[in-house]
């Protein structure tokens, strides 16, 4: 998959995902070798999930998301969970990926794109 092509998936996905009510792609970029996308997405519980992804063409040809973060809040703006790789928690394990969680906790991560953040959503929803 190239670049653009990444960024058609992801358009599909929340196009098609049922837990996506509406979304505002805010910035999309793409070249040969690497993109950037971001937006705010309303999700059908009545909260909300804003991303931000670049992403780049490695070697391989395989498409490596570099930099994310996800940050999923309820329907009031109140943090839910926040998914993200900035460097700035050294002592978690798996670092620089980690989770922020609703009640302050921070725990540690792991390397993940809008598709899984999406699927742990829905399975979050459907559970609930």
């Amino acid at each position: 998959m190239d670049t653009s092509g990444y960024l058609d998936a992801i358009r599909s996905r929340l196009i098609e995902d049922a837990i996506v009510v509406e979304f505002h792609v805010r910035r999309e970029r793409t070249t040969l070798a690497d993109g950037h996308i971001r937006a705010k997405l309303r999700l059908s519980d009545g909260g909300m999930l804003e991303f931000s992804e670049y992403f780049q063409l490695s070697s391989e040809r395989d498409i490596e998301v570099v930099t994310y973060s996800y940050h999923w809040a309820d329907e009031n703006g109140a943090l839910i969970r926040r998914w993200d790789n900035t460097p700035h928690h050294p002592e978690l394990a798996r670092f620089p990926h980690h989770i922020h969680v609703g009640d302050g906790t921070i725990l540690p991560g792991k390397p993940v794109s809008i598709f899984d953040t999406l699927d742990e959503i829905a399975k979050f929803l459907k559970d609930r």
